[in-house]
C-alpha cells in the first residue's frame, strides 16, 4: 500500500526545518499522466540528492479568487490529488490556502519568501506553460533567472503529446462530460473515479430491476448521463468489485433528480459499504426512457451482461501478464 504523504495546509505548520526539498507547483487538477511524468522528476532528483520530494497544490482553485466567472469544476478534491501525488512517490505535499494575499506576492516574492525562505528548495519542477506571481507576470524563464540568484535550479518539463493534443485537465473535463470515459482514462493513467457516501435511492431498484448501491458525491466533473462499466470499491475495506452504473434521472419511472447508482457484479459479503469510490471504465449507452419497468429490467441484465464479458476480456488479458485484473 502506498504511504501516505506529509500533507500541510499553511506555510505556517512546516515550522523552521531545515529540510532541503526538489518542489514541483501546480493545480494538478486530476493528477493526469503530464503531472505525473512532472512528480517521477522531482521523485527521481530528490532520492539521487537526500532530499525531500515535494509538491505544492492549491485550495481553492486560484482562479476561484482572481477570476471566479472563469473557475473549472475539478476533477479531483485537494485529499485526492494527495493520494494520487503520493502513488509517484511524493513524500510531503502543501495545500497553500489561496486567497488574495497569495495572489499578490510578485514573482520575486514568491520564489524568495515561499520557494526558498519557507520550503528550502533546491530544485523547482514545473510544466511549460507555468505561470506564478501577481497577475501571472512570472513564467518559466523568469523562474529560470530567480532560480540561478537565489539558489535554486530549475527544470521546465516538456508537456505530453497524445495524437496532436497537449494532455490537460481541462481536455479530461470535456471528456468525462461527453462520456467518453475510456479516452480519459488514458490521459489520466487511471480511470475516472468518484468517490462519495452510500446513501437510500428511491427503493425502486430492488423492487422493479435490480438492487443498486446509490452514490452521492461532492465531485466537481460528472460522466455524462448513460451506463458504464466500472469498479466499485468499498473505501473501508478496499474490497473491489466489477459494477455496471447508471448516471442519469430514471426517466422510465418519472424524471427525477440525477443518481449514480452501481449494480455490483458479485455477492456483497458483509456490512454493506458507507464509503465507495466508482470508477468509470467504459460507456455502454446513452440513458433513455423505456416503456415500463420490465423492459428496462430486461436491457440492464443485457447491459450486465456486456459488462460480464468487458471483465472477462480484460481479466484474460491481465492474467497472460501475471497479474488479475480482480
Amino acid at each position: 500500500m502506498t504511504p501516505a504523504p506529509r500533507i500541510y495546509r499553511s506555510l505556517d505548520q512546516l515550522g523552521g526545518s531545515p529540510v532541503l526539498r526538489a518542489l514541483s507547483i501546480g493545480n494538478f487538477d486530476g493528477v493526469h499522466a503530464g503531472h505525473r511524468r512532472i512528480l517521477r522528476r522531482v521523485v527521481t532528483l530528490a532520492r539521487e540528492r537526500g532530499w525531500r520530494a515535494m509538491a505544492m497544490t492549491f485550495d481553492p482553485h486560484p482562479a476561484k479568487i482572481v477570476a471566479p466567472e472563469r473557475a473549472p469544476h475539478l476533477l479531483t478534491t485537494p485529499e485526492e490529488r494527495c493520494r494520487l501525488m503520493a502513488e509517484e512517490g511524493i513524500e510531503e505535499v502543501l495545500i497553500l490556502p489561496f486567497g488574495w494575499e497569495t495572489a499578490r506576492l510578485s514573482p520575486r516574492e514568491f520564489a524568495r519568501d515561499v520557494l526558498v525562505g519557507r520550503l528550502n528548495a533546491r530544485a523547482v519542477m514545473v510544466g511549460s506553460n507555468f505561470h506564478f506571481g501577481f497577475h501571472q507576470a512570472g513564467d518559466t524563464a523568469g523562474l529560470t533567472e530567480l532560480g540561478t540568484e537565489l539558489g535554486f535550479v530549475t527544470e521546465v518539463i516538456p508537456a505530453i503529446v497524445l495524437r496532436g493534443r497537449v494532455i490537460s485537465s481541462s481536455q479530461i473535463r470535456r471528456l468525462v462530460e461527453a462520456g467518453d470515459v475510456a479516452s480519459a482514462g488514458r490521459l489520466l493513467e487511471r480511470p475516472y473515479a468518484l468517490e462519495g457516501e452510500v446513501v437510500s435511492g428511491r427503493g425502486i431498484g430492488s423492487t422493479k430491476t435490480v438492487p443498486t448501491l446509490n452514490l452521492k458525491t461532492l465531485a466537481g466533473v460528472l460522466p455524462a448521463t448513460g451506463v458504464y462499466v466500472t469498479r466499485t470499491t468499498d473505501l473501508a475495506s478496499g474490497s473491489l468489485w466489477p459494477s455496471v452504473t447508471n448516471v442519469g434521472h430514471r426517466p422510465t419511472f418519472g424524471r427525477a433528480e440525477l443518481s449514480i447508482e452501481s449494480h455490483v457484479l458479485a455477492a456483497l459479503k458483509g456490512v454493506e459499504p458507507r464509503l465507495i469510490r466508482v470508477e468509470f471504465l467504459r460507456r455502454l449507452r446513452e440513458e433513455r426512457r423505456f416503456p415500463n419497468p420490465e423492459a428496462l429490467r430486461e436491457q440492464i441484465l443485457y447491459d450486465i451482461a456486456r459488462a460480464r464479458r468487458f471483465f472477462r476480456l480484460v481479466n484474460r488479458l491481465v492474467y497472460s501478464k501475471g497479474n488479475p485484473a480482480l
